[in-house]
């Protein structure tokens, strides 16, 4: 069986993360005032939440991702063009980058934190020479 994957994350600015995700290249579906989800692809969505919205569903205090990383979103890319051209998108929007390019394990990566610090890499598998 087949899921579909929602990824909630607290946001400070619903409309700046809406224009910022819209940036990347990503569709936006479910608008409103406090949250919107971004299509990552027809089984996987990433909701943008208001930080209230957001703690209302939570069961601990929200974390603030400038001070502590509690998970890596990562998004596949087909080739090191694709991981370059999101990563340089999300430079472009806003992002800060986190490190250096990296190839290791078989996988080329960059990655950057959004306007609310919360940490994504693009990624794609590459083959040995």
């Amino acid at each position: 069986m087949s899921h579909t994957m929602f990824v909630n994350l607290p946001v400070q600015d619903v409309e700046r993360s809406k224009e910022f995700f819209t940036k990347l290249g990503f569709q936006l579906f479910g608008m409103g005032d406090e949250m919107a989800s971004v299509v990552i692809n027809e089984r996987t969505q990433v909701m943008l939440l208001a930080e209230p919205v957001f703690a209302g569903y939570a069961r601990n205090a929200v974390a603030k991702p400038a001070d502590s990383t509690q998970v890596i979103m990562v998004i596949a890319a087909d080739d090191r063009e694709g991981v370059d051209a999101l990563f340089e998108k999300a430079v472009s929007a806003g992002a800060e980058p986190v490190g250096d390019a990296r190839e290791s394990f078989g996988r080329y990566q960059r990655a950057f934190t959004d306007l609310d610090g919360h940490h994504w890499e693009a990624l794609c598998l590459v083959q040995p020479a």
